[in-house]
């Protein structure tokens, strides 16, 4: 989901945990054990989404299967019981969980999303949100151990924001409860969003330096509080889509079972996001340039699809064959100004400048905004319309990267502007969706990632989110467009 200000627009809130984190926990030896499940659900009713009483049995029972075993947790602590808390799996799409709040516990699902740090729920005093009515809400009036607060929030994602108060209880996780936690008790949550999740909440495990009202997050409480021994965690996601596990989630440790060979370690950059730093991307092996000095990314179990500068994803999903929404604007940039970047780039003129030359964008330093003004590269040019100029500034950049791209590769100008034509067709649609073929899967080219030195190699099958099966399966472009400016951006 993101900080307050995240621009990550992805299809009614669903939630894949594309990227891990390292992770682990347990209740008397500091650690706590968060299971993954994978459910048929039925998408037309809330309570599907909740463990029926035959499932909870068997699944205990596996629990109690697993601890026999006593050594899950490798050389993150030693070895000790676990607790499970049942998270589900929908189309591979949203992956949550139950916790609990108040004295008597109110359970609730929520996502567990290191791309935000606020924990939040519905409250029981949110009357004309439509959303609250489909979703468990929280009542203080039930729990002996609340506390008030009253002190305002607000949180605004790409795709919803919602609004409340402060309130402070205690908070069940498995078998840990994290005393006096702060969270935000939300009163609005409009539009269809959150109506149609299948979640009632976000658990937010990003640092504090983001969080809403500097409100402590609830992993930091549980090292504070001596509930965890370690300050690790780890995501496990199956997407077996037979299997009924849906995956865990470990507080303090990593569970050997889920992972072959040695993991990479990365520094977080930045605090706020789980923020690191990426290197080259790759579309079948060849470099695509843009990222050649380095990328910023972050680990984001909150967004359902790989986000990226909407430059290299129209790059990407190109190379697949995925079909987005024409850019008409994009195609009239690449007209009508296609042959004099690629002349500029020939003369060796500085790409981070060829648009402000040109006259449609200007530069700051570190990126291209809209001029709005009549451009003087020509007369010719002089006769579009100033509504091109202000719409024309993004699409010339991601233009000078395209060229940037294929200049590398030795193409010919013929076959250069051809390709930028043709690019403009696999602009992400507005939602940020893009179909593909499924019958294509064998035929697509693998994209990298380099991270920590290491080229992580995906598979159409990996980047790929395909729903349901045979003639009627329906396949999307797991790659979505994603713009932020500096200083935060340019961001994975």
């Amino acid at each position: 989901m993101g900080e307050h200000s995240r621009t990550v627009a992805v299809c009614s809130l669903s939630v894949l945990l594309l990227l891990f984190l390292s992770a682990s926990s347990e209740s008397n030896d500091g650690t706590l054990r968060v299971s993954l499940k994978k459910l048929k659900l039925d998408p037309n009713h809330r309570l599907a989404t909740r463990f029926g009483s035959k499932q909870e049995k068997a699944f205990r029972s596996s629990l109690n299967e697993f601890r026999s075993n006593n050594n899950y947790l490798g050389d993150a602590g030693d070895a000790g019981d676990a607790d499970i808390v049942a998270l589900k799996n929908y189309l591979d799409a949203q992956y949550y969980g139950e916790i609990a709040i108040g004295t008597p516990p109110q359970k609730f699902t929520v996502i567990f999303d290191t791309g935000s740090s606020n924990l939040w729920v519905p409250s029981g005093k949110c009357y004309f949100s439509l959303s609250c009515f489909f979703h468990a809400k929280y009542k203080s009036s039930r729990s002996s151990t609340y506390k008030k607060s009253g002190k305002r929030a607000a949180i605004h994602y790409g795709s919803g924001s919602v609004s409340g108060f402060f309130s402070y209880d205690a908070i069940t996780v498995g078998d840990l409860i994290v005393k006096d936690q702060e969270f935000i008790e939300v009163t609005s949550e409009p539009g269809l969003t959150f109506l149609v999740a299948k979640f009632d909440g976000l658990l937010g495990l990003g640092f504090q330096e983001i969080s809403v009202g500097n409100a402590t997050p609830v992993w930091y409480n549980m090292l504070k509080q001596g509930l965890i021994k370690k300050p690790v965690f780890s995501f496990w996601l199956n997407r077996d889509p037979k299997s009924e596990e849906g995956g865990e989630l470990v507080f303090g440790g990593v569970d050997p079972k889920h992972f072959k060979g040695e993991h990479t370690y990365v520094p977080v950059t930045q605090r706020g996001y789980w923020q690191f730093d990426m290197g080259e991307v790759l579309i079948a092996g060849k470099s695509t340039g843009y990222c050649g000095s380095g990328c910023s990314a972050i680990a984001d179990s909150g967004t359902s699809l790989l986000a990226g500068p909407t430059a290299l994803i129209a790059m990407i999903n190109k190379a697949i064959g995925a079909s987005g929404v024409v850019s008409q604007q994009c195609k009239t940039v690449v007209d009508q100004y296609g042959q004099t970047i690629l002349d500029l780039l020939l003369a060796k003129a500085q790409p981070k400048k060829i648009c402000s030359q040109i006259g449609l964008c200007t530069f700051d330093g570190t990126h291209g905004v809209s001029m709005g003004i009549e451009s003087v590269v020509d007369n010719e040019n002089t006769k579009s319309s100033s509504a091109l100029r202000d719409a024309g500034c993004a699409p010339c950049e991601m233009a000078v990267v395209w060229i940037q791209s294929q200049l590398a590769q030795n193409m010919t100008q013929k076959r250069i502007v051809n390709y930028i034509n043709d690019i403009c067709e696999r602009m992400p649609s507005p939602n940020g969706e893009s179909a593909v073929d499924c019958s294509q899967l064998p035929k697509m080219p693998t994209v990298s990632f380099t991270i920590g030195g290491k080229v992580f190699d995906l598979a159409p099958e990996e980047y790929v989110l395909k729903i349901g099966e045979g003639s009627v399966a329906q396949c999307i472009s797991g790659f979505t467009a994603l713009d932020l400016p500096p200083p935060r951006g340019p961001l994975w």
